[in-house]
């Protein structure tokens, strides 16, 4: 358990050093919504809905957020935050395409893949990499494991939040 604190220590800083300015970018693209007639609107694929989960039911709600159900009821007004594993998840890729044909601005979480095709990581206003691409633990056997995909992704949006929540303040 130490070797996975440590990792998760490391992991955190990194993306903390490494993405502070994009979390920083996302907060106040959200609160374009809030502080305007717009709603915000949160998807989280697979394990990633642990964010949506926090965001609408956790002990802090975000204001203004709903879960993204429907695209035909999102405007330009309003703002997406997609969460995924990996930025090729082929669901997240269809929903920001349709997002991008709309001109709703939408920021995006995920592990950045090198992709030679449309990828979150592309066409996301804003990127946020989770810095998790594979296991973090070494076993004895030369393989790895614990992939804290959801945990990383809740470590980000708390980040966000306590941004978002101090531009809100200042308005």
């Amino acid at each position: 358990m130490k070797m996975f604190l440590t990792q998760t220590n490391g992991l955190f800083s990194r993306i903390y050093e490494q993405e502070q300015f994009s979390i920083e970018d996302c907060a106040r693209l959200l609160a374009q919504a809030a502080v305007g007639e717009g709603n915000i609107y949160i998807k989280g694929f697979n394990e990633m809905e642990s964010v949506t989960i926090e965001a609408l039911h956790g002990a802090e709600p975000f204001l203004n957020a709903q879960l993204l159900t429907d695209i035909n009821t999102v405007t330009d007004a309003d703002r997406v935050l997609l969460i995924t594993r990996f930025s090729n998840d082929k669901e997240a890729i269809d929903l920001a395409e349709k997002l991008v044909a709309s001109h709703i601005p939408f920021a995006a979480i995920s592990g950045k893949l090198k992709s030679e095709t449309n990828d979150l990581q592309n066409l996301a206003d804003i990127h946020i990499h989770t810095s998790l691409l594979k296991p973090m633990l070494p076993t004895e056997t030369g393989d790895r494991v614990c992939f804290p995909s959801s945990m990383t992704a809740l470590f980000i949006y708390h980040c966000i939040k306590l941004a978002f929540d101090d531009i809100m303040e200042e308005y």
